[in-house]
C-alpha cells in the first residue's frame, strides 16, 4: 500500500479483503476496501475473479478507472518508480499489459522420463554469459493492466505485453518461512538506504547511549561512557520538533542525569517498558506506527512489537536482532544514537 500510494501515476489504492482485520490495517493507511465474498476468499479462486469482482464493485460507486495497477501483497519490496513506468507504458499506449521482471541468465533445466533437459538453452552447448541473450523471470510483484482489455479477455496477458524490469533486490517473493527469512534480511538492507520518517525516537539507555558496560568504583558507586555526538543528535531532533523519550529497567541516577543533560523525558525502573511506551504515545498523541524504538536486549522486545521502526544496535540479543526492523552500523555507546538522530533529520529535510 504505501509503495502504491508513493507513487505519481496511482490515484487510488483500493484493497479486496474478506479479513475484517487487514481491512481495518488497510483503512487506517488510506485505502478503500472492497470486500471480498467467500466463493472469493477460497484457495480454488483466481487472482483475475478478485480483480474483476472488485472493479464491478467500483463501477457500481460511479469509479470507472482505465488502468488497473495489481499489486500482490507477497512482494514487499515494490519500488514506486518502477510502478509509476509501467503505468506510463499503458498509459501512453505502448503496452496493454506489462509484469514486472528481472533480466536473468540462469540455465533452466526440467525432468522428462529420460532424465533433465535444458529448457531455455541447448545443453550441449554452454555459451559465456556476455554470449547470451536475456531472459525475463516474471517477479509476481505486480500487473498494470488496460481495463478495456482485460475485461475483454479476463486474463491478466492480453494485446501487446511488456515487461517493467525490477532491481533483482527488490524481487523477494514471500510463499514460505525460508523465504520470509530472506525478506527480513533484505528489509534491514534496503530500510537502511532510507531516511527514517517518524514523530518520536525512543530508546533505551543501557547498550543504547552506552557499551552496556559499568564502571564500579570501591564504594559501589557505578558510572557510565556517553558519546557526546549522540548528545548532539539529540539536541538537533529536539530542535526539529522531534520528541524523545528514554525508557530504563534499571534504577540509577546516571539515567536521570544523562537525560536532565540531554533535555528529554525518561522513565526509569520499570517492570513493564512495553505498558510505559503504550502510555507516553498515547498521552503524546503519537501514532505507533510513526514511532522509532531502539533496544538490545530482551526486555526490549515488548516496545519493539508496537512501533512502525523497531530498531536495533548491531550487538543485541539475537532475538533483538530478528525482530529489528532495522539494525544501525553505530554500536551503542559508539554513536548508535547519532545515527539514528541523522536519519530522522535526513526524513525531514528530503
Amino acid at each position: 500500500m504505501d509503495a502504491c500510494r508513493r507513487a505519481d501515476l496511482v490515484d487510488m489504492v483500493v484493497v479486496s479483503t474478506d479479513h475484517d482485520g487487514i481491512a481495518a490495517v488497510a483503512r487506517d493507511a488510506g485505502a478503500t476496501v472492497v470486500e471480498r465474498p467467500a466463493d472469493l476468499g477460497a484457495d480454488t479462486a483466481s487472482s483475475e475473479s478478485v480483480l474483476l469482482h472488485a472493479l464491478d464493485r467500483l463501477t457500481e460507486d460511479g469509479i470507472n478507472p482505465q488502468i488497473l495497477v495489481f499489486v500482490q501483497c507477497t512482494s514487499p519490496f515494490i519500488d514506486p518508480a518502477d510502478l509509476d513506468d509501467a503505468v506510463r507504458q499503458v498509459r501512453d499506449d505502448l503496452a496493454d499489459s506489462v509484469f514486472s521482471a528481472v533480466e536473468t541468465y540462469e540455465f533452466l533445466w526440467h525432468i522428462t522420463p529420460d532424465g533433465a533437459r535444458g529448457v531455455n538453452h541447448d545443453h550441449t552447448y554452454r555459451p559465456r554469459r556476455q554470449d547470451r541473450a536475456p531472459h525475463y523471470r516474471e517477479t509476481g510483484a505486480f500487473y498494470v493492466l488496460r481495463v478495456s482489455g482485460f475485461r475483454e479477455h479476463q486474463h491478466r496477458f492480453f494485446g501487446r505485453i511488456a515487461v517493467q524490469q525490477v532491481n533483482p533486490a527488490h524481487a523477494v517473493e514471500v510463499d514460505s518461512v525460508e523465504e520470509l527469512d530472506l525478506a527480513c534480511a533484505v528489509a534491514r538492507a534496503l530500510d537502511r538506504e532510507e531516511p527514517l520518517d517518524v514523530d518520536a525516537v525512543v530508546t533505551d539507555f543501557d547498550g543504547v547511549h552506552t557499551d552496556d558496560r559499568v564502571y564500579v568504583d570501591q564504594d559501589g558507586r557505578e558510572t557510565v561512557v556517553v558519546n557526546r555526538g549522540d548528545g548532539m543528535g539529540v539536541s538537533l531532533l529536539l530542535k526539529a520538533g522531534i520528541r524523545v523519550c528514554i525508557l530504563s529497567t534499571e534504577v540509577n541516577s546516571v539515567v536521570r542525569a544523562r537525560a536532565r543533560k540531554l533535555g528529554v523525558p525518561v522513565m526509569h525502573g520499570l517492570s513493564d517498558k512495553r505498558t510505559a511506551l503504550l502510555q507516553w504515545m498515547a498521552d503524546e498523541g503519537l501514532d505507533p506506527a510513526r514511532v522509532a524504538y531502539v533496544g538490545n536486549d530482551v526486555n526490549d522486545l515488548g516496545c519493539l512489537a508496537e512501533v512502525g521502526w523497531p530498531i536495533a544496535v548491531p550487538d543485541s540479543h539475537p532475538d533483538v536482532l530478528a525482530a529489528a526492523r532495522l539494525v544501525l552500523t553505530r554500536p551503542g555507546g559508539s554513536g548508535a544514537v547519532r545515527e539514528i538522530c541523522e536519519r530522522v533529520l535526513a526524513a525531514r529535510k528530503g
